[in-house]
Protein backbone atom coordinates (compact mmCIF):
# COMPACT_ATOMS: atom_id res chain seq x y z
CA UNK A 1 0.00 0.00 0.00
CA UNK A 2 1.09 3.24 -1.06
CA UNK A 3 -0.01 6.41 0.31
CA UNK A 4 0.31 10.25 -0.05
CA UNK A 5 1.15 11.95 3.63
CA UNK A 6 1.92 15.72 3.53
CA UNK A 7 4.64 17.24 5.52
CA UNK A 8 3.91 20.49 7.24
CA UNK A 9 6.37 23.41 6.74
CA UNK A 10 7.97 22.59 10.03
CA UNK A 11 8.52 18.96 8.81
CA UNK A 12 5.55 17.26 10.94
CA UNK A 13 3.34 14.65 9.41
CA UNK A 14 0.56 12.55 9.93
CA UNK A 15 -0.55 9.09 10.05
CA UNK A 16 -3.89 7.96 8.55
CA UNK A 17 -5.70 6.76 11.50
CA UNK A 18 -6.69 3.25 9.92
CA UNK A 19 -2.54 2.59 9.84
CA UNK A 20 -2.27 3.89 13.18
CA UNK A 21 -5.47 1.82 14.55
CA UNK A 22 -3.87 -1.25 12.68
CA UNK A 23 -0.42 -1.02 13.74
CA UNK A 24 -1.55 -0.38 17.84
CA UNK A 25 -0.43 3.27 18.01
CA UNK A 26 -4.23 4.77 18.49
CA UNK A 27 -3.09 6.17 21.53
CA UNK A 28 0.33 7.81 20.42
CA UNK A 29 3.43 6.12 20.06
CA UNK A 30 6.75 5.76 18.80
CA UNK A 31 8.22 4.71 15.21
CA UNK A 32 11.24 4.30 13.92
CA UNK A 33 12.60 5.78 10.66
CA UNK A 34 15.22 4.34 8.88
CA UNK A 35 16.67 5.54 5.78
CA UNK A 36 17.62 3.64 3.26
CA UNK A 37 19.17 3.31 -0.21
CA UNK A 38 15.62 3.10 -1.40
CA UNK A 39 13.54 5.45 0.32
CA UNK A 40 12.71 5.92 3.90
CA UNK A 41 11.20 2.89 6.12
CA UNK A 42 8.75 3.55 9.38
CA UNK A 43 8.47 0.79 11.61
CA UNK A 44 7.03 0.40 14.92
CA UNK A 45 9.39 -0.15 17.77
CA UNK A 46 7.78 -3.66 18.11
CA UNK A 47 8.68 -4.39 14.45
CA UNK A 48 12.07 -3.16 14.82
CA UNK A 49 12.55 -5.40 17.79
CA UNK A 50 11.35 -8.37 15.75
CA UNK A 51 13.52 -7.74 12.34
CA UNK A 52 16.36 -7.44 15.15
CA UNK A 53 15.31 -10.70 16.51
CA UNK A 54 15.40 -12.16 13.29
CA UNK A 55 18.18 -11.36 12.49
CA UNK A 56 20.14 -12.56 15.52
CA UNK A 57 18.22 -15.51 15.12
CA UNK A 58 19.84 -16.15 11.98
CA UNK A 59 23.56 -15.87 13.29
CA UNK A 60 22.83 -18.05 16.88
CA UNK A 61 24.55 -21.14 17.47
CA UNK A 62 27.06 -19.97 14.27
CA UNK A 63 31.15 -20.34 15.20
CA UNK A 64 31.75 -16.95 13.31
CA UNK A 65 28.80 -15.07 15.44
CA UNK A 66 30.52 -12.52 17.43
CA UNK A 67 28.97 -13.76 20.42
CA UNK A 68 29.86 -16.72 19.59
CA UNK A 69 33.63 -16.05 18.93
CA UNK A 70 33.45 -14.03 22.32
CA UNK A 71 31.94 -16.55 24.14
CA UNK A 72 34.79 -19.09 23.09
CA UNK A 73 37.20 -17.07 23.92
CA UNK A 74 35.99 -16.69 27.46
CA UNK A 75 35.90 -20.32 27.37
CA UNK A 76 39.40 -21.13 26.71
CA UNK A 77 40.59 -17.82 28.67
CA UNK A 78 38.93 -19.72 31.84
CA UNK A 79 40.11 -22.78 31.16
CA UNK A 80 36.87 -24.85 30.55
Amino acid sequence: MTLQVNITPNGRMSLPADIRKRLGLEGGGAVLLEETADGVVLRTVDQAVAKAQAIAKRYAGHPDAPIEAFLAARRRDSGE
